[in-house]
């Protein structure tokens, strides 16, 4: 096998990538530095996708929690990774909480968050963009 370069299946639990990081897109800088702080609501925002694997698939869950009171200010399911799945969970969270003056939104290097759509989002709410390194589970430790 090793002379043909045939490898057997590997079963079990191996290392399972959930961020999906595009190399090439400019993304914004870590502005908190995993300093996930805040004394007001609405001064910071982490967002994070899980997946949750059912009977009839996999279902993906965006989620942006507000660091000051730990609560899940928006959220989307959905059954792919479409960008739109992140920006309807912003959506919404501006919905619940417009006042998104001097606000920072932090998330993982996922394409989903570093998309046209959605930093188009931030922009027009003038929300500061910060993203993490990628693969760290401790530069998104909140979400």
């Amino acid at each position: 096998m090793r002379e043909l370069g045939i490898v057997g299946a590997i079963w079990g639990k191996g290392i399972v990538i959930t961020t999906i990081a595009d190399e090439w897109l400019e993304r914004p800088k870590d502005l908190i530095k995993r300093h996930f702080v805040s004394f007001a609501p609405n001064e910071l925002w982490c967002s994070d996708i899980a997946y949750v694997k059912t009977r009839a698939g996999w279902a993906y869950v965006a989620f942006i929690i507000d660091v000051f009171s730990k609560m899940i200010v928006g959220w989307k399911v959905a059954n792919s990774l479409k960008s739109d799945l992140a920006t309807d969970a912003l959506a919404q969270a501006m919905a619940q909480r417009p006042d998104t003056e001097d606000l920072i939104h932090h998330s993982d290097r996922g394409v989903q968050c570093l998309s046209v759509a959605f930093s188009t989002t931030l922009l027009a709410a003038g929300i500061r963009p910060s993203v993490g390194t990628t693969g760290d589970s401790y530069d998104n430790a909140l979400a």
